[in-house]
């Protein structure tokens, strides 16, 4: 099941999703929305944004245990 965490450089809640990720999830990918104008469009200042399969599970400010609900949902379907 891959995950994707679209970031960007200085978001302070990007580095908290990334380090509630990391220690939950094996493999994740962090992509930075600025490497790209298309990402930077698409996103805007939606960041954090946690995708699974390619489908948006979680987004914005969030907390663990919400991530975590998340993405059991998504693992049980």
């Amino acid at each position: 099941m891959p995950i994707v965490l679209y970031s960007r450089r200085g978001c302070h809640l990007c580095e908290q999703a990334e380090d509630m990720l990391a220690a939950h999830a094996a493999e994740i990918a962090v992509v930075d929305v600025d490497a790209s104008a298309d990402l930077a469009r698409e996103f805007g200042t939606r960041v954090p944004v946690v995708e699974v399969d390619g489908r948006v599970v979680i987004e914005g400010n969030f907390q663990e245990q919400e991530l975590l609900a998340r993405l059991a949902g998504v693992r049980g379907s």
